[in-house]
């Protein structure tokens, strides 16, 4: 019963994976010359190139902050729609939304934000008295913006995790809890937290294979610029792919983002696995 699932797995999976590996050792083809064997070359080039080194330090920079911040979201959004409150189903649904919008669309939403001149921002802070500021178009703020579409949508997703364990847990350790007089921060650091921990792992990873994979709303806000301010390594990839038509370079970029992929996954299976109780 497996074998139709492991044939699609090699198919589509692990020969694309080795294909890449490949061609990462050999020259881009270009018209009537074929590719050759150059070995490291396309990794000399990566080390030497200051474009990627600029994009993973700002995929560095944008999963770093887009994580931990979009888990801690989640868990406190979480934590507050499992009480029962008047209107808690309209919450839910207002925290949901996010998640079941395409990035694309997502990223014209935030649009309204960050439009200089017209933009609610720029209504803010010229209300205020402030000077205009272009949030996609410094180099300085473009990163940052893209990072904050990236955690609001994220956040809704990691919510719904947190809450279908949070309403798994036995409604006898609150009671129980309330009895011996434990506080409510008592309560959730002795006793939610840990029982947590299964589904913080779980989020954690796949938070963090988002934060390398997430650049669609990087087409629509800024592509990268101004000058690579916001250039992340999977968008890095897809230029040097699909708009210079390099493709054992980008071969060779894509072997060293499935290599950080991987090894969040070996991380995940053989250290966080471990010190984690499920039950």
């Amino acid at each position: 019963m497996l074998l139709p699932a492991l044939v699609l797995l090699l198919a589509f999976t692990h020969w694309p994976i080795v294909s890449t590996l490949v061609d990462s050792f050999f020259s881009t083809p270009k018209g009537a010359r074929a590719s050759v064997w150059v070995g490291l070359d396309n990794y000399a080039v990566m080390v030497a190139d200051p474009v990627f080194w600029k994009a993973m330090r700002n995929n560095l920079w944008f999963a770093g902050v887009t994580i931990p911040l979009s888990i801690s979201l989640a868990l406190v959004m979480a934590l507050w729609v499992n009480e029962r409150m008047l209107g808690r189903a309209f919450l839910r649904m207002a925290y949901f939304t996010p998640t079941v919008l395409p990035m694309i669309a997502v990223a014209n939403i935030w649009l309204f934000f960050y439009t200089p001149q017209y933009g609610l921002l720029e209504q803010i802070s010229a209300a205020l008295g402030l000077p205009s500021h272009n949030w996609l178009g410094s180099p300085s703020t473009a990163l940052g913006a893209v990072t904050l579409v990236a955690v609001w949508k994220e956040a809704g997703f990691f919510m719904i995790f947190y809450l279908a364990a949070l309403q798994s847990q036995n409604p006898s350790l609150r009671e129980a809890a309330a009895i011996e007089g434990a506080s409510r921060w008592t309560f959730f650091w002795r006793v939610q937290w840990p029982l947590l921990m299964p589904t913080t792992v779980f989020v954690l990873v796949n938070a963090f294979i988002n934060g390398f994979r997430m650049v669609d709303h990087l087409f629509v806000l800024t592509r990268g610029g101004p000058d690579n301010a916001s250039t992340l390594l999977l968008f890095y990839l897809y230029e040097v792919g699909f708009s210079f038509w390099d493709t054992a370079y980008a071969a060779a970029i894509t072997v060293v983002l499935v290599s950080i992929l991987v090894g969040m996954a070996l991380l995940q299976f053989f250290v966080l696995d471990r010190k984690v109780h499920y039950q």
